[in-house]
């Protein structure tokens, strides 16, 4: 018996498109069942040795059809290099911003990427917002590292075409879009070239693509453009063994990107995608022309194809067991290619979970909780702590093929603990005959040394980065998508005489009422967390603020103090507080009374909590991020937020705030004295609004609250009543009603992206400047990411202007801000970005807001 084995790491390496049969599908995913036209499409593809790279800036950049016809129809392996996550973005569906955010999208393109069946890839670079030049970008990102990042995933995957969606000059319309396309072309060549990057070529070999090609669309093209001198492929097919589209395939998998608001209408019939060519041999009809992707490319292959094609002619779809045993010789055939080291394992890989499938073998491995703490599992003569930890497992198999069950054995990964190598934790040898549809359950006593207490921190927010780069070290986790499972089980069977493995992660699985099963990645966590309670802490004045801390234990068994790390001139009451926590998951909260001093400086600073644990300090908190369409995620960020000295006044009492897509305005308002009662749409009507000082409407309120359509008139009755509406910034596209204010106004897509743009005051009269604080230039220092964004382009002379800034070598922009008088009361529509700087702890922007929100009292 011939054995053949794949590790965790492995198998994440080798990871194939969705209907080609995934290897080891993201985590905390239900176990991947596949219907017999799904495993005919998968021997299908198993017999097209092609492969494609599609390149773009950020999540939901890429076009879903062209990849969903490119893995379905054209059978390629086909990849998506997304240059960022999406960290500096807007989040239509929660709070969450820059690098929460970027753990949504990234997950949100897996999910993307799981229906239109492409491979997903990332570069270090930061989405670090809207840029309006690929200069600027590149003074921002380390452009050489990114390249490197590009080429590295080039030659990893050796695509035998580059396609981009953007073009490399300002028609691209945003800097990282363009920054993209550029790289993409420098990648192309430095690929193939030796001299380049060449520590890479311990892991990897060169690899130079056939053609780059540009994948124009309408956005690029002028109404009667002459396309003659571009590549046409008709994206709009039908797979019948999908039963779909490759539009509809296309719109299931873009509206994955929930948080940007991307839903997406299926489309059916033709639907033709433009290539222009920019390097490489010259294609006159199809981009892949003259490109062998047959088994002929490989030396001693051709044999192996026409194995394959045999086992295609034979595939009963009644009985996919039936093509085990031809499966089986083309993996012997595939383990005995002399050189080819990459299509040749890719499509071992590939036939061995073939195999699963036609054998309808279901295996999973759940924890009995979701999480465990690292250093809890050290043997029990160190600290009396029982270190086992339950795993269960079953395993079906449904059909008639004889299949034995010869041995199973639970794997650590080698970043939970410090040897560096997989650890075997629990083994054991069977011999169990399995008999058809009968269900083998078991379990796993997991224990041993491992003390990476951020082993489940996401891999690229592990260390500190700068604006514009994640810090990635380690060469072989560039371009992955996400960490892989921190625990996998190995099942070693036998079937027709041959010894094969699988490897599933451990998961955790729970059921809801409504949701039925549900499946998170099992998490490694500290043995303390320690999560600062609120985002920013403002002080108008001296009065002490209750700063809660709460702990949360990895562990049962945990006890040590609880300390708060404050800058000179504050003071925090009680200095130290001591815990004693017997449960795993139990949490308790401090409150800490903290005020400055004499000495507290004004502006901004940072509170830090400590927690110290058998003579060791915790300072990171725990964040679950949890969305129905995304696996759960677990952050731990360092327990700080932001502490602001600064002199504020305030006129009014009560805010009604009518959320939109999500933020933390409200929070903030809090913060500096206010009364904030979150409105809902039924709200909205004049009596009830009457009792408020001031109504604001959050992000993107016009975008996201559909009864704004028939409640406007009520808003503005309020308005004309007295009162005083704050409108933050709405996005041009997809408002719910043509006019959000009371007089014309045209909302555009400019914006300010320097943070700190050189601030012109329009009028210095106008009360926003004045009252109740004195707006000066240094109120705008400090800002993050962006000054302010969705500017309108012209407006009614009944509005006023505040406020002149612009981006350089650009034309002033003087919609930031725009007030109105309307009856009695005052209207304010601002771009301004207060959702990013207010939970950033911006001290002008407090003041600002002020002042908006105390207009005319």
């Amino acid at each position: 018996m011939r054995l053949i084995r794949f590790r965790a790491a492995a198998l994440l390496a080798l990871l194939i498109t969705n209907y080609s049969l995934l290897i080891g599908s993201a985590q905390a995913q239900a176990p991947k069942t596949y219907t017999s036209s799904e495993i005919l499409l998968g021997l299908k593809k198993l017999n097209v040795l092609g492969s494609v790279l599609y390149v773009a800036a950020h999540p939901d950049d890429e076009n879903t059809r062209l990849i969903a016809y490119m893995a379905n129809g054209r059978l390629l392996e086909t990849g998506y290099l997304s240059c960022t996550r999406g960290d500096g973005g807007q989040n239509l569906i929660g709070p969450e911003l820059r690098e929460q955010l970027g753990v949504i999208r990234t997950q949100e393109l897996l999910a993307a990427r799981r229906i239109d069946g492409g491979r997903q890839f990332f570069t270090r670079a930061n989405d670090f917002g809207f840029s309006k030049t690929a200069e600027e970008t590149f003074t921002i990102w380390d452009k050489e590292q990114v390249l490197s990042d590009m080429v590295w995933v080039i030659r990893q995957r050796r695509p035998d075409v580059l396609i981009t969606r953007f073009p490399p000059d300002a028609r691209a319309g945003h800097g990282h879009h363009t920054a993209s396309a550029i790289l993409a072309a420098e990648a192309f060549d430095a690929a193939g070239d030796p001299k380049r990057f060449p520590e890479q070529l311990k892991y990897v070999q060169v690899w130079q693509p056939k053609r780059l090609f540009w994948n124009t669309g309408s956005f690029f093209v002028k109404p009667g453009e002459n396309m003659d001198g571009y590549l046409r492929l008709d994206a709009g097919g039908y797979n019948p063994l999908l039963g779909q589209s490759y539009g509809e395939i296309a719109a299931r998998s873009r509206s994955q990107h929930k948080s940007q608001g991307f839903g997406s209408a299926a489309t059916r019939g033709e639907a033709l995608e433009y290539l222009q060519q920019v390097k490489g041999d010259k294609a006159s009809k199809d981009p892949f022309e003259g490109i062998d992707q047959s088994w002929n490319r490989v030396p001693g292959g051709a044999a192996i194809g026409k194995m394959i094609d045999e086992v295609i002619r034979k595939y009963d779809a009644g009985n996919p067991s039936a093509s085990v045993a031809g499966l089986l010789k083309v993996r012997g055939a595939l383990n005995s290619l002399p050189n080819d080291k990459f299509w040749g394992g890719e499509r071992v890989a590939t036939v061995e979970n073939l195999i699963k499938a036609c054998l309808g073998l279901y295996i999973e491995a759940v924890a009995v909780e979701p999480s465990f703490s690292a250093v809890a599992l050290v043997p029990a003569s160190r600290n009396g702590y029982n270190p086992k930890y339950s795993v269960s497992y079953e395993v079906v198999e449904r059909s008639n093929v004889p299949l034995k069950l010869n041995r199973r054995g639970a794997y650590v990964a080698p970043y939970v603990q410090p040897m560096g190598k997989p650890a075997l934790i629990d083994s054991e040898d069977l011999n169990i005959s399995m008999k058809p549809n009968e269900k083998l359950n078991g379990t796993l006593e997991v224990g041993g040394e491992f003390t990476n207490a951020l082993a489940s921190q996401p891999y690229w927010l592990t260390d500190v980065s700068t604006t514009g780069m994640y810090s990635v070290q380690q060469q072989d986790k560039i371009g992955k998508p996400e960490n892989e499972a921190v625990a996998t089980v190995d099942f070693q069977f036998e079937v027709y005489g041959e010894s094969i493995s699988f490897t599933v992660p451990v998961q955790y699985k729970s059921t809801d009422p409504v949701e039925g099963e549900k499946y998170r990645p099992l998490t490694v966590v500290p043995p303390v967390a320690v999560n600062i309670g609120g985002r920013a802490y403002v002080f108008a004045d001296n009065t002490p603020k209750t700063i809660p801390v709460t702990l949360r234990t990895g562990r049962a068994g945990v006890k040590g103090s609880l300390a708060l790390t404050l800058p000179a001139g504050w003071k925090a009451q009680p200095a130290t507080a001591s815990f004693d926590l017997t449960a795993k998951d139990a949490e308790q909260t401090v409150f800490f009374q903290v005020q400055p001093g004499p000495g507290a400086a004004e502006g901004k600073s940072e509170v830090k909590a400590v927690a110290t644990v058998d003579g060791k300090q915790y300072s990171r908190g725990y964040q679950a991020i949890q969305y129905n369409h995304i696996p759960t995620q677990t952050l731990f960020p360092e327990a700080v937020a932001p502490l602001v000295k600064l002199d504020l006044k305030r006129k009014g009492q009560e805010i009604g705030y009518l959320m939109g897509a999500g933020d933390d305005v409200p929070d903030a308002l809090r913060q500096i004295g206010y009364n904030v009662t979150l409105l809902k749409p039924e709200d909205i009507n004049a009596d009830y609004l009457r009792r408020f000082d001031a109504v604001v409407l959050g992000v993107r309120a016009y975008n996201t609250v559909s009864q704004l359509r028939n409640l406007q008139p009520n808003l503005l009755k309020y308005v004309e009543n007295g009162g005083n509406v704050v409108v933050q910034y709405v996005v041009n596209r997809g408002t719910v009603l043509p006019e959000i204010g009371p007089y014309p106004l045209k909302l555009s897509s400019d914006r300010v992206t320097v943070e700190n743009a050189a601030v012109t005051f329009l009028n210095p009269k106008q009360p926003l400047l004045n009252m109740p604080n004195k707006i000066t230039a240094r109120d705008f220092e400090g800002w993050q990411q962006e000054q302010g964004l969705y500017y309108p382009s012209s407006w009614d002379p009944k509005y006023q202007t505040v406020i002149s800034s612009h981006d350089p070598g650009e034309t002033a922009k003087e919609g930031a801000i725009l007030v109105a008088d309307y009856g009695k009361g005052h209207y304010i529509y601002t771009g301004l970005s207060f959702f990013r700087e207010l939970p950033a702890g911006v001290p002008g922007a407090y003041r600002l807001l002020t002042n908006m929100v105390s207009l005319g009292k």
